[in-house]
């Protein structure tokens, strides 16, 4: 069976340790996270996810949501868990406390919401779906909808959607065919049909406040005439009441390859009645609040499920007895040895545990960003750190995504046959994990984003933020003794990835086939070293504390750390070799012979 125990010392480390959180906790807004709060909020967190929602996700799986007449009734416990859920306060954790919430930086939220992601991934695409309509609508929304809307979306009594693609079109926005109709009183009739909207209906709250986007009557052409609607399910009056039914109904569910508890929606608005949000025709911007919020959010989706398998399959490996180890029974009084002791599960274990702690070293760091971009008192930090998260979202959502995949199939692989049989648990999350490299943009678009906007921005702005401390730690530890042999092979990777970055923006400039073709193995390699970033500092850290270790923490840190040099990272090498091959061959072939 599936197993999980939150990663509370590593996530610890991480957050004290590797990153300082004083320097967080003392800026307007997040005084009240002092360590004692952190740490209990922490262990809550961990208690919630490990006795709620972690029990109830193989058997929502296994039963998935049904659809009857436009009603949606999620899997048996989940209402129950939600109650719990919300009654602890977690819907409100990260929100602003004038709408009832309880104002937790980034940081703190980024390890619960981990934790939520690893127990019960279908579970948390309620939630998560709500914070990010949260965010849009407290960053765009009037004065008199916030007030209206948030308290009781705040606080898991009303939920939220984000309501964007449309049969005729995925990512191509502009396309878009949803129309709004000015109804003269302030409000608008919405019409028209989107696809794939997740918790677009359910019976875990008293209501759902869909985020539609949608034309104006006099929108201009493309993107530029794409306005953003506040559509409530039931209708609210002046005192917060609920009132009659909207005209929006959830056509149907769709039958996916996993996530199964989590609704997935056709929603049909015939005339509903809508609040626009922001400006006319500048929905495009209010919802990348809402979708860079997401896409952070789903690369935390890969590491949560990553880190589930990579724990099950240790378990698995420690207690499995078969063969014998190739220099010498390991257990002679046993019939065979556990599969721990062979090279390649201890390769695939170590893959895991490397690329899942390197992650969410990495999720801190950018995490800690948006705390600074959001709270510090001076603006040029905030500027700053703003344009650090802009250039490392597309990088995390896909690397992380990426490597969440990879690692729940070597968790099958684990198992060998037991893995690819649905009561050890361990299919269930290869599965679940298959979407999160598709929705809030597919890798393959977060790569383009890379390369075409965040590369290019402010003549290369964003990048210095990533280049210039990076460059500093390696110039100032490169011969540092111990810490040397770590530095060295971060060294080698990182002037790959300037070499590449210099080729790729000449070449992109003459021809954009160039940069496309490039894109994701660009994205790729830069993840690679800013992931060997973070393990050359906790092999930092690791090395100063190896006179205090009893639990051999830091010793592991310091074994993994020199396994992701020797073992993940060279794959920059052959990056950069496919990013220097250019994109001739690529487009060289006619299609008709695709």
């Amino acid at each position: 069976m599936a197993q999980y125990k939150a990663p509370l010392r590593d996530m610890r480390f991480v957050l004290t340790e590797l990153f300082d959180f004083n320097d967080i906790n003392q800026m307007p807004g997040c005084e009240d996270f002092t360590p004692d709060v952190v740490d209990a909020v922490l262990e809550e967190a961990a208690k919630v996810c490990e006795e709620v929602l972690f029990p109830i996700n193989r058997s929502g799986d296994e039963e998935g949501c049904t659809w009857d007449d436009g009603v949606v009734t999620t899997p048996k416990g989940f209402k129950e868990a939600y109650q719990t859920f919300a009654e602890g306060g977690w819907t409100g954790i990260a929100c602003d406390p004038k709408y009832g919430g309880q104002g937790a930086p980034k940081s703190i939220n980024a390890l619960v919401e981990e934790m939520i992601c690893s127990t019960n991934l279908s579970f948390g695409m309620y939630p998560g779906l709500s914070f990010g309509a949260y965010a849009a609508l407290h960053s765009h929304a009037s004065d008199e909808l916030k007030d209206k809307f948030l308290p009781k979306m705040v606080d898991g009594t009303w939920s939220g959607t984000m309501c964007l693609t449309e049969p005729h079109c995925g990512t191509d926005l502009g396309i878009i065919k949803t129309k709004a109709e000015p109804l003269g009183d302030g409000s608008y009739s919405i019409s028209g049909t989107k696809i794939f909207i997740s918790a677009g209906e359910h019976d875990l709250t008293e209501n759902i406040i869909h985020l539609v986007l949608a034309k104006l009557p006099d929108a201009p052409a493309g993107t530029k005439g794409i306005s953003l609607f506040l559509v409530p399910k039931f209708m609210v009056g002046d005192d917060g009441s609920l009132g009659d039914r909207n005209a929006v109904k959830c056509g149907s569910i769709e039958h996916k390859m996993g996530i199964k508890a989590s609704s997935t929606c056709v929603m049909n608005f015939d005339g509903a009645v809508g609040y626009l949000v922001g400006e006319p025709h500048q929905g495009m911007p209010a919802m990348f609040t809402m979708m860079n919020q997401e896409r952070l959010s789903v690369g935390i989706q890969g590491l949560g499920l990553g880190e589930a398998a990579y724990q099950g399959a240790r378990a698995y490996a420690k207690d499995r007895l078969q063969g014998r180890a190739l220099t010498g029974a390991k257990s002679p009084n046993q019939p065979a040895d556990s599969i721990i002791v062979h090279p390649d599960v201890r390769r695939m274990l170590l893959t895991a545990k490397a690329t899942n702690e390197g992650c969410r070293a990495m999720g801190m760091w950018v995490a800690r960003a948006l705390d600074t971009a959001k709270h510090h008192e001076d603006p040029v930090k905030r500027e700053e750190a703003d344009e650090f998260v802009q250039l490392m979202t597309p990088i995390v959502k896909a690397l992380f995504t990426d490597w969440g995949f990879d690692n729940t199939n070597l968790g099958v692989q684990v198992f060998g046959g037991h893995g690819y049989i649905r009561e050890w648990g361990m299919e269930q999350y290869v599965r679940d994990a298959r979407i999160a490299q598709i929705y809030e943009g597919t890798n393959g678009i977060q790569a383009l984003d890379l390369v075409g906007r965040k590369m290019p921005s402010k003549a290369g702005r964003y990048l210095r933020r990533f280049f210039h401390p990076v460059q500093e730690y390696i110039e100032a530890n490169v011969s540092n003794g111990e810490l040397g042999e770590f530095v060295q092979p971060l060294a080698k990777a990182f002037m790959r990835l300037q070499q590449a970055t210099g080729e790729l923006a000449q070449r992109g400039m003459k021809n954009p086939d160039e940069a496309g073709a490039a894109a994701t193995e660009f994205l790729r390699l830069f993840g690679l070293v800013a992931v060997g970033f973070m393990w050359a500092r906790m092999a930092e850290i690791a090395l100063a504390k190896q006179g205090d270790d009893e639990d051999g923490f830091y010793k592991g840190k310091l074994i993994t750390a020199k396994f992701y040099m020797e073992r993940v990272l060279p794959q920059s090498g052959a990056l950069f070799s496919q990013i220097m091959s250019g994109s001739s061959t690529m487009m060289a072939l006619d299609e008709e012979l695709f």
